[in-house]
């Protein structure tokens, strides 16, 4: 997202420099362009993108991970010491350490910052348990609320999440709802039998598929356990696109059940067609994610054009997105009964899936399109530059 956020700012006449590491995520190796370097200076899609070499623990342990968080954003602020010229800074948290790097260079360059918040840390950390020690939560609370006061706008993408931001910042006039969005030209629905249906083996059955990043907060395992008591149902199978921490514990999990089936991650051109091979998709929390996240891949599978089966808690903004739009059926969050009777009623049910999958599409486009979106992003960072906090 915040590639295509530089690219339409390139396109809308702006000038943008991007700070960050090598490839990493969810990257089998690392490009071969980038072996053996320690910094890079490339342009793409008009922008001009500064790497550097920095600790890669995304396939580590949480402990390893949240230190890998602590230990890039200093290591970035280095790095940006090449950027002289700008009129605002913009970051993104998690990692919220990041604010602490951007405020640090917005100081510096004499211009403000703003904060997009994606996740609420540290209480999505709380509230899945990674994190007990009260003295590292006062301190993570501590910057956390420091953030939000010194970014001269926050940014968040839903109502649920501005709540919990405004509760801890001084000024609510400067917390923004601006919604992710999708790329409605990218992502669109598709042939169902194409290319990529066929070479996942996928033939007349109907296929629930699960893409993306399979992480400890995804809770795969309703999906398996939802799979489990689907075992015996002709026609069907569960297919799972994608890398991630916890993969390895799904993919133990499934063993023996002759209707799940994993695939790696695939490259972004193909995502569209992992979509349309599919015939509902999966968007998945655990029951302990309480802040209200609203995954990317909602709106992705929406875009596509394919009906939702959702199993998070139903408190959060992406049920109310589900129901308001018609897209399809979100079950609570660790309720694999509830998640295998919602497969059994749109594969029995072609029209209700058709129909969701109108709704879906009709939805995004209106609400969730890409250039409208990066729009308002514009108009509050032209609003925010050179608002020193």
């Amino acid at each position: 997202m915040t590639f295509e956020m530089g690219e339409t700012l390139v396109q809308f006449g702006h000038r943008v420099t991007i700070v960050t590491g090598f490839p990493s995520y969810n990257v089998e190796a690392l490009p071969a362009q980038y072996r053996g370097r320690r910094l890079c200076d490339e342009e793409m899609a008009g922008m001009r993108v500064l790497r550097m070499a920095v600790p890669n623990t995304s396939r580590g342990s949480k402990v390893k991970r949240g230190l890998g968080h602590l230990m890039v954003a200093p290591l970035y602020a280095l790095r940006a010491l090449a950027v002289q010229d700008v009129d605002l800074v913009y970051t993104i948290s998690p990692p919220l350490p990041m604010a602490l790097s951007a405020w640090a260079t917005a100081r510096r360059l004499g211009v403000s910052y703003c904060l997009g918040v994606q996740d609420l840390f540290p209480q999505s950390a709380i509230d899945l348990g990674f994190m007990r020690n009260q003295a590292v939560i006062r301190s993570f609370e501590a910057l956390e609320r420091f953030a939000y006061r010194k970014a001269g706008a926050v940014t968040v993408h839903s109502n649920g999440n501005r709540e919990h931001v405004v509760s801890k910042c001084d000024d609510p006039a400067r917390v923004h709802v601006l919604p992710n969005w999708v790329d409605t030209e990218f992502i669109r629905p598709g042939e169902r039998m194409n290319p990529f249906r066929q070479s996942a083996g996928l033939n007349g059955e109907f296929a629930v598929v699960f893409a993306g990043t399979m992480g400890w907060s995804q809770g795969l395992g309703v999906v398996v356990e939802a799979a489990r008591q689907l075992a015996a149902e002709p026609g069907l199978v569960f297919l799972l696109v994608g890398d991630g921490a916890d993969r390895a514990n799904v993919e133990s999990m499934s063993s023996g059940l002759p209707n799940v089936r994993f695939l790696p991650m695939q490259a972004k051109e193909r995502y569209p067609s992992v979509l349309a091979a599919a015939d509902a998709c999966l968007v998945t929390l655990r029951p302990e994610v309480a802040t209200p996240v609203v995954p990317s891949k909602l709106l992705t599978i929406m875009a596509a054009g394919r009906p939702v089966l959702a199993s998070m808690p139903l408190a959060g903004d992406a049920p109310r997105i589900i129901k308001e739009s018609g897209a399809g059926i979100a079950c609570e969050a660790g309720d694999p009964r509830g998640l295998a009777d919602a497969v059994l009623h749109l594969k029995n049910n072609s029209d209700v899936a058709s129909h969701m999958a109108q709704n879906g599409r009709s939805f995004v486009v209106k609400h969730y399109s890409r250039e409208p979106c990066v729009r308002r992003f514009e108009r509050v960072f032209e609003d925010t530059a050179g608002k020193l906090q």
